[in-house]
């Protein structure tokens, strides 16, 4: 009698056998994904908040930490992209008008090619981000669980981070009861450049984040949402720092197709180029803010 471990694995690599026979002909496929973005207020002044307040202030940021995301595929290219149909209004525009700043447009992959575009907005200004696909160093695992109707395996992964990855921005030291008494003790001693005048001077962001990712060889593309791919089967839930990405659903082979289309808008740039152009731009806004508070010093 064939044993049920044994019999379960044989029946899911007919699964995946069948699948990729399937998939050999052309044919295009959208993932769903539900994003959201965990923030401890309490890194963040919000020890002095009370609870009704603490509620407010995460209604508040929910439109800007928990987003709809559409994934839509072929075998070799995919644009991932905000649902506009469910984005909040005015949602774009958090933090005082600076998520756009922080939330891309959408994002092109090609795993032929190794081609990367972003559509990125920074300011008021547009650019079009080109750079090479990086590849992501996965760990295959052999543990395996369900989401939805397909079984997903396992496989882990460490990644860099950009410095201006908001997701991964957290108070430096992790302590606002402890910064808050350095600042004061800088400012005790006659020093005027002090964290408490430049609040980027408390964040920080990890050099590298561990990342958990669940992909199903019942879809065998190596895609996946955001800038993750690599995998033999599409990726459908991503742990990545305070940043979780689950797939929702998916639609194979639509009745009204749509175009996998490059974005085109917008300046040229690489990838090491936008991060320059950020870090000249925040240098300048912090020039700007340390200039108003010592010349506010200055008056009184």
């Amino acid at each position: 009698m064939m044993k049920k471990p044994f019999l379960k694995i044989t029946l899911l690599l007919i699964a995946i056998c069948f699948s990729a026979t399937s998939f050999a002909q052309d044919f295009q496929g959208k993932a769903y994904y539900q994003t959201k973005t965990s923030m401890d207020l309490d890194q963040w002044g919000g020890r002095e908040m009370s609870p009704d307040q603490k509620k407010r202030m995460q209604e508040r940021m929910k439109s800007f930490l928990e987003k709809q995301y559409i994934l839509t595929f072929n075998k070799e290219e995919s644009v991932y992209k905000e649902d506009e149909k469910l984005a909040a209004p005015g949602g774009r525009s958090g933090f005082g008008g600076m998520g756009s700043s922080f939330s891309g447009g959408p994002k092109y992959k090609n795993v032929k090619s190794k081609e990367l575009l972003q559509d990125q907005e920074f300011f008021g200004k547009q650019f079009l981000i080109k750079d090479e696909l990086k590849p992501i160093e996965w760990v295959m695992g052999t543990e395996t669980k369900q989401i939805g109707n397909y079984t997903c395996f396992k496989a882990t992964a460490t990644k860099p981070v950009d410095q201006f990855d908001w997701r991964s921005m957290r108070r430096r030291g992790g302590d606002d009861k402890k910064d808050s008494k350095k600042a004061k003790d800088s400012t005790s001693s006659g020093d005027t450049a002090t964290a408490g005048d430049d609040p980027m001077s408390e964040i920080e962001v990890p050099k590298t984040i561990e990342i958990v990712a669940w992909y199903t060889p019942q879809i065998p593309i190596n895609q996946g949402p955001d800038d993750y791919w690599g995998l033999p089967g599409l990726i459908l839930e991503v742990k990545a720092d305070n940043t979780i990405m689950l797939c929702t659903k998916i639609v194979m082979n639509p009745e009204e197709k749509e175009a996998i289309d490059k974005p085109e808008k917008g300046d040229e740039v690489t990838q090491a180029e936008y991060t320059d152009i950020i870090t000249k731009k925040m240098a300048e806004m912090r020039e700007m803010y340390g200039g108003r508070n010592r010349g506010g010093r200055g008056r009184n």
